[in-house]
């Protein structure tokens, strides 16, 4: 008996119906389907089902020669199954058929087509819909498919699956393709100059931008602080400001071009500089804006957006939307080297696309240091003290002083309001704090003394990345601070150098990942989901972490900025990275889906962006070790993960990564949530309850 027979015979007497077949390629997650027949990438072949899987690799061995082929297609109305051959399908955009070989398995026959010589083959679209999401390449062909139904290149499919009746439709379109992106030909670009309506980028807000209210957040506008919106648009940030009681004003070239470019303590440039086509006078808008800053100046440009490929074409060094406007899209690190390089400054990271610029170097440093500040709450009373309860209203500030500052006050700093009275009353400053210390525990103020020369070092260390101020350059009360917690500037930069040279011992960042002990939990406990080759924290908890990880993070949020959505961050032990990864639901779901990640290699700064899944997303379990436990929602977290404990369902991760394998675990023991509560389902049987009673 030949052996295509033996292969016939074992194809003819499969189990599964030629119907069979074709509903198992439809039912197929990998793969394009089309009404008849069913394509897939040779790589993804491990993700058909059995049968499918075992039918294609009894049909090729059918052939004898050593077979090349890119994808593989199942007939559905013949019995038939083709191998298909694209040599450049990894490199071209939209690949040609070499060769086909089809296998007819009732008949035992292959037929070889040979297309190398034809002058019109068929060629490939939508690459992507071959593979499995985990390709390598996946992303990028899915890009240029993206830009093209935007543009409806991919209308009317048939007239267009031949090279030349592609290259017709490109034609037409007067669009090319390079490396995986479509762009206007340089001869269109120099015949006609696209005429790109910027006032339609200007967004109608009805409250504040993200830019303006984190300045104002971050004490940016004291009482008489006057502002100037420059490029305005519709001027929602103009009256934002207003309503405070400041004086504002803008300039916009389309909604306020009679209006005057006024000098102002802060001025805003905010998603002006990604709307400019013309790099020249993208440039002049930058340094206009900072000409008139008197003190500050707020600069913030597109970064982050989930749908930058959709309907885009490239044009100068950005891309012409849909709406017929120009954005250019910045990477952190790009905008931040563009802001420094055009105005000689060193921007500050405040999130994603948001930088402020200072005009005086002092406030500057204060606004550093302040950023790497972690919290701290003064000594409870633990003993009634006479004198101190006589004049307890009186040395509350002196209180508050030493909690924020980590020492006592300098004779200078006296004269702030109440702090003035406290020496004529006691003689000294350190006479008052004697009575302070008699009813609370000194210990305490030691902790606070430590957290905040920790915060020092922190802040100086990374002031190594860029031009470290020279000590005449800080502010007194910084001076101060310096000179209370170390003695000297000088003693203070070396033991910051020597914090910062320990990062790159891996095995001490592992160390304190493990531990991860939190000054301030009450509990005592540690705190952060240990994983593998990773600590993962809430946002929230990270000014408590130890000092090597809190310089860890910092050395990530000083350059590229902490994204201000961000919920839980990811500290990898194994390689120098830190992830932010977005939870948009963390407080609400029990177990909230993962949005997005944003990884920083701390070797070069370079950024990745990575969006996930929304049908099945990895999820996040056990929310109460990431948080301290008096976070709000701490004790039903908790609760939640020692109920799913006692029920089995946290034993496997693996299984429970996301939503699929979260809910088939569910089901199998016959559980549900309700908020953060499990409970049977109403299907559940007796022996899976019987099984929860026993785990």
């Amino acid at each position: 008996m030949s052996k295509g027979l033996n292969v016939r015979q074992a194809l003819t007497t499969s189990e599964r119906s030629p119907v069979d077949i074709m509903q198992l390629c439809q039912q197929s997650q990998i793969g394009k389907c089309l009404p008849n027949a069913f394509y897939i990438h040779h790589s993804a072949l491990p993700y058909l089902d059995e049968c499918l899987f075992h039918q294609e690799q009894a049909a090729r061995r059918l052939i004898d020669a050593e077979l090349s082929f890119t994808l593989i297609k199942f007939h559905f109305d013949q019995p038939k199954l083709s191998y298909l051959y694209y040599p450049d399908f990894d490199q071209e955009p939209h690949p040609l058929l070499h060769t086909s070989n089809v296998v007819d398995w009732q008949a035992g026959t292959v037929e070889t087509r040979d297309y190398s010589d034809t002058p019109n083959p068929p060629l490939l679209h939508r690459k992507e819909t071959f593979l499995a999401p985990d390709h390598p390449s996946y992303s990028r062909f899915a890009h240029l498919t993206q830009q093209q139904v935007a543009m409806g290149l991919l209308d009317n499919s048939r007239e267009i699956g031949t090279l030349l009746n592609w290259e017709k439709r490109l034609t037409q379109q007067g669009l090319e393709i390079h490396n995986h992106a479509l762009a206007c030909p340089l001869k269109a670009a120099q015949k006609a100059k696209p005429k790109i309506q910027r006032h339609r980028a200007a967004i109608a807000r009805a409250s504040a931008s993200k830019p303006v209210r984190l300045a104002v957040e971050a004490g940016l506008f004291p009482p008489d602080t006057t502002y100037f919106d420059y490029g305005c648009g519709h001027g929602a940030d103009i009256e934002y400001i207003k309503r405070l009681g400041l004086t504002s004003a803008g300039w916009d070239p389309y909604y306020r071009p009679d209006e005057a470019h006024i000098s102002a303590d802060v001025v805003n440039l905010g998603y002006v500089i990604n709307v400019i086509e013309d790099t020249a006078e993208r440039r002049e808008a930058l340094i206009n804006a900072w000409s008139l800053a008197q003190k500050v100046l707020i600069v913030a440009a597109q970064v982050l957006i989930s749908d930058r490929t959709r309907g885009v074409i490239a044009y100068s060094d950005g891309i012409i939307t849909s709406r017929n406007t120009f954005q250019k899209y910045y990477e952190q690190e790009e905008l931040k080297a563009y802001i420094d390089q055009v105005l000689g400054v060193d921007a500050i990271p405040v999130a994603l696309g948001i930088y402020f610029v200072f005009r005086d170097e002092a406030q500057a440093e204060v606004f550093r240091a302040s950023r790497f500040r972690s919290r701290a709450t003064a000594p409870r009373i633990r003993l009634k003290v006479n004198k101190f309860e006589e004049y307890r209203e009186l040395l509350q500030p002196l209180m508050d002083f030493y909690t924020d500052r980590g020492r006592l006050p300098a004779v200078e700093e006296l004269d702030q309001g109440a702090l003035g009275p406290l020496q004529s009353e006691f003689g000294s400053i350190k006479r008052a704090f004697k009575i302070i210390l008699q009813a609370t525990d000194a210990g305490e103020w030691d902790a606070i003394s430590d957290k905040r020369r920790n915060d020092l070092l922190v802040y100086l260390a990374l002031s190594h990345f860029g031009k470290r101020p020279k000590f005449k350059d800080l502010s007194p009360t910084i001076c101060t601070d310096i000179k209370a917690l170390f003695g000297s500037y000088q003693q203070a930069c070396t033991a910051a150098d020597l914090m910062l040279m320990s990062l790159g011992r891996t095995e001490l960042i592992e160390e304190r990942c493990r531990q991860s002990a939190l000054v301030g939990d009450r509990s005592g406990r540690t705190i952060g989901q240990q994983r593998p080759n990773s600590l993962w924290v809430h946002v929230t908890v990270l000014d408590q972490l130890d000092p090597l990880l809190r310089l860890y993070e910092g050395c990530a949020s000083r350059t590229i900025g902490r994204p201000e959505e961000a919920t839980v961050v990811k500290f990898h032990v194994q390689k120098p990275q830190i992830t932010y990864l977005f939870y948009p639901d963390f407080d609400q779901e029990p177990h909230p889906a993962l949005h997005t990640s944003m990884a920083i290699d701390l070797r070069d700064l370079h950024v990745r962006y990575r969006d996930y899944d929304p049908d099945n997303p990895p999820l996040l379990h056990q929310k109460d070790q990431l948080v301290t436990d008096d976070y709000p929602g701490y004790a039903k977290f908790a609760k939640l993960s020692q109920q799913e404990r006692k029920w089995g369902l946290l034993e496997d991760p693996k299984t429970i990564f996301d939503r699929r394998g979260w809910e088939q675990c569910l089901a199998e023991r016959g559980a549900e949530l309700r908020g953060h509560r499990v409970v049977w389902r109403k299907d559940a049987t007796k022996y899976q309850k019987q099984a929860g009673r026993l785990s």
